[in-house]
Parts: structure tokens; sequence; C-alpha cells
């Protein structure tokens, strides 16, 4: 039974400041090195968004360079597009307004997002919980350094994050006041529409919606589900959407993706390895023990806060499962977790929490000490890393690497981020040498490239190495490389002339 009163509910004059205090702090961590490129958080996605949001400019712009238009357009259509570009197309129109594009545009854009969702969430929490455990689930998710990080990120997971948190509120209040049709109505095409603009955005969050509506679902109306037109209603409105796109219209790449990430990927699910990797790399993300205390309060959390949070658990252990390998490498694959781990930590912390409103003024006092200080070390944590590294002079580096390379010529290059950074900073596109890493040798364990060096540069007029790293962990390349004249050599890059 949810013990939850209408006094813990309440939002009083101080946890409404408290509250207010969260997003400011939130939103301006967010806004950190507003203008500095977005080569703070796995570059090689952010500079894709910013490839595809720069043609879609070009497109919304009049009295364009026609040929800037067109390589534009050329950049844009040479990078994988498996989700609709619905934040691109936000920023890019955003650019239309101020007339330039802008770093700052997309982490603008992702703190409002994120500012609503931390509302949804703080408000969902609250009526589940408590108002204070609702508090202190909003602390976490707005001042986490990777929750800071991640959802800033130029790439659809913010978006498509803020959106679940928000269809997943709507679904709650759903499940609340189902018996009252007249009521339950309006929450239930919000939570249709919110939750099927979540999977439309970006399709891998569906494993956390169906799991959860399903749940919310059979735990409101039990057996007689079926009878109610608002679970059909939501279900269509969760389900076309994303259909239409990645089934009707876009199947070839979403199948290629599938092929590509699952099917080719899906042995790593037999080695124990893969457990313990996984399980790590949370650990480096969340806290071992802020993982294992949120799955513990979901286990005492309210009943029907109980139902949800454990349901969003089985979806994201089904989705790892699926994509295994990203979810040991790739840490913005798990920015949904933030705001399930921030719900079961307001239930985990509630008992904590009634026990020290009942202590004296001084016991209270050194609480609400220790919560600042844990608040204001994470948030400076998140500052720090942010702060760390200057990224202001790329933009020119790559510009003078894209200069050095002469015109009207065919460049194969070991470089980073799929060749990204040329692109979108030097206006250069070059052929891709592969690259030596983990999933390489996953897929292609006994793939020797250097002994296909002819094939692979075969067309091509110069060999442009950025990446460094790389050839160091590629010696049989280095040794044939160094039999070729270097033409052009500077900061961050070497080119060597294949024709001599």
């Amino acid at each position: 039974m949810n013990t939850t009163t209408q006094s813990d509910r309440h939002i009083s004059l101080p946890l409404l400041i408290s509250l207010v205090t969260l997003f400011i702090l939130g939103a301006v961590l967010r806004l950190i090195d507003l203008n500095e490129p977005p080569l703070d958080f796995h570059t090689s996605r952010q500079l894709r968004n910013s490839i595809v949001a720069r043609e879609i400019y070009y497109e919304l712009s009049p009295n364009v360079d026609p040929q800037k238009y067109k390589l534009a357009v050329s950049f844009a259509n040479s990078v994988g597009r498996y989700e609709p570009p619905i934040i691109e197309s936000l920023v890019a129109v955003a650019y239309r307004l101020i007339g330039r594009e802008s770093y700052a545009v997309p982490r603008i854009w992702d703190t409002f997002f994120w500012v609503l969702a931390g509302l949804a969430l703080f408000d969902l929490a609250r009526r589940a919980v408590s108002a204070w455990a609702g508090l202190a689930a909003l602390a976490y998710f707005m001042v986490l350094p990777f929750s800071v990080q991640a959802s800033r990120s130029f790439q659809p997971d913010p978006l498509m994050t803020a959106a679940f948190i928000v269809g997943i509120y709507f679904l709650y209040r759903w499940s609340e006041e189902a018996l009252e049709k007249n009521r339950s109505w309006k929450w239930a095409i919000l939570a249709g529409l919110f939750l099927g603009f979540a999977v439309l955005v970006k399709i891998v969050i569906a494993f956390l919606v169906g799991a959860s509506a399903i749940a919310l679902v059979l735990f409101t109306l039990r057996k007689d589900f079926w009878k109610s037109k608002q679970v059909w209603a939501m279900a269509l409105l969760m389900v076309v959407p994303a259909f239409l796109f990645y089934v009707v219209f876009h199947s070839g790449r979403s199948s290629e993706y599938f092929i590509s990430w699952s099917v080719a990927l899906f042995k790593l699910i037999s080695s124990s390895d893969f457990y313990s990797k996984w399980l790590a790399f949370l650990g480096s993300l969340f806290g071992l023990t802020i993982l294992f205390a949120s799955l513990a309060g979901a286990l005492i959390a309210p009943p029907r806060l109980r139902c949800l949070l454990i349901s969003l658990w089985i979806g994201y252990l089904a989705y790892g499962l699926t994509l295994p390998f990203q979810m040991y490498t790739h840490s913005y694959y798990h920015i949904q977790l933030i705001p399930i781990i921030a719900l079961g930590l307001a239930a985990a912390l509630n008992p904590v929490l009634e026990r020290v409103s009942a202590q004296g003024f001084a016991g209270r006092l050194a609480f609400i000490a220790l919560m600042i200080a844990v608040i204001g070390y994470h948030a400076w944590v998140a500052r720090s890393v942010l702060v760390a590294e200057d990224f202001r002079n790329e933009p020119k580096v790559w510009e003078n690497i894209a200069a050095a390379i002469p015109e009207n010529t065919n460049v194969i290059a070991l470089t980073q981020d799929y060749g990204y950074r040329l692109m979108y900073f030097g206006w250069r596109k070059v052929s891709l040498w592969p690259l030596d890493t983990d999933l390489a040798q996953i897929k292609n364990a006994n793939r020797d490239t250097a002994a296909q060096f002819d094939e692979i540069t075969a067309g091509n007029d110069y060999f442009l190495v950025t990446a460094f790293g790389q050839l160091n962990q590629q010696p049989a390349l280095k040794k044939i490389l160094d039999q070729y004249p270097i033409v052009g050599q500077g900061d961050g890059f070497v080119l060597y002339d294949l024709h001599q």
C-alpha cells in the first residue's frame, strides 16, 4: 500500500527554493563552455549531427554558396542516417533564425529539454513517494557528472530520454486515474504521444517503453486491459510513428543496423567477460553503490512505482542483450538509466528522509549541510570535466590540414571520427583506412589490412595520417608508409604521396 500522505507531497517554500536552485544549477552546468566545438563527448556522434544540421540549415537558407551547399549535401549523405533528423532540424531552424551556425544552439536545446524532463521526474517521484524524495531524485538527475556531459551533447539521445521521462510521467498519471475515464483520456493520449515520439527519435528506447507500458497497463487493468479503448489508443500512438519510419520507409537502414550491431555481435552475450565489463562500465558512469541502492529502492517502492521500475530494469536488460557491444563501450547508450536510477534512489532514500524530518533542528541542519556538500561536490566534478580540455583551436587545426591537401585529389586517411572532423571543420572528405579497434577485432580478427594496402588505397593520390596512436598500433602499415615520400607535414598530420 502506498502510505504517502498529502503533506508528504506538499511543496513548501524551502522545497520550492531548493527546486529552483537545482534547476538553475543544472542548467548552468550544461551551458559551461557554451561556444566550444562539440568535441567534449563522443565526438563522432556529435560531429555527425552537426554535419546533418548544416545541410538542413543550408537548405533553409537563401543565397547560399552553391559549392558549399553541394559539399554540405554530399557530406550529410555520406554519414549514417538511422534516425529521423529531429534534433538536427530543430538546431538548423535555430541557425536560420540567428543567421549562422553556432556551437551553442544544440546545448541550449538539450538543456531546455532536460530541465522540462526534470520537472516531470520530480512530480512523478513526488506523487509516488514524497516531495523531498522527489527533490533527491532531481538532484541526482541534474548534477551527476555523466548526466551533465551526456544530456548536453548534440545527438538524439538527450531528446529521446527527455521525451521518455515525460511520457512515463503521463503513463503513471494515467494509471492513477484509469478508472475515471473522463479524466484519464488526456493522460492516455499524452503518454502515447510522448512515448511514441521518444521511440521515433531513437528506436532503442522501445525496449523500456514497451516494458513499462505493458507493466503499468496490466498493473492497472489486470486481465481486462484489452477492453480499454485508451490502451489501444496508447498502443497505436506509441507504435505507428516509429513503425512507419523504421520499418515501412527505411527498412534497409534498420536491417543494416540490426545485422551489424546485434546479429554480428550476439556471440558476446555467451561470455562471462561481457557481463563483468558491462557492470564495470556502469560502475564508472553511476557508481556501483548508487546503482545497487537504486535497485534496492525499486524493490521497496510503493506498488505502482515498484511495478514501473522493475519493468524498466527488465526492458533495460533486454536492450543490453540486444546491443551487447555498446553496453561496455558507448556511455551515451546508458543515458536512459539516469532517470530510472534517480526514481529508485527516491524510494531508497525516503525512509532516511522521514527519519531526518523527525530529528531536532541540529540534526536536520547537519543532514542538509551534508546533502549540500554532496551535490556541490558532484557539481564541481561535472564542471571540472567540462573545463579540463580546451577545444577552441581544433577548427583551425583541421582547416590547416585540409588546406595542405592538394585540390581535386583523392585522399585516403588514417584519421579520427570517421573523417568527420575534416568534413565539418575543413570541408574535405576522405576515404578511410580501417582502424584497429576492439570492434574490428571482434568482427574480423584475422584481417591483415596491411597486406591489402594496394587494394585498399587504389585510386587514391595521397595517404593522410592524423591518428598517430592508430598508426603505432599498425606497425606493418607504418613500415609501408615509410617507403613513400612525405609531401606535407604540420600540426597533427603527415601527408604521404602514393604516386612515388
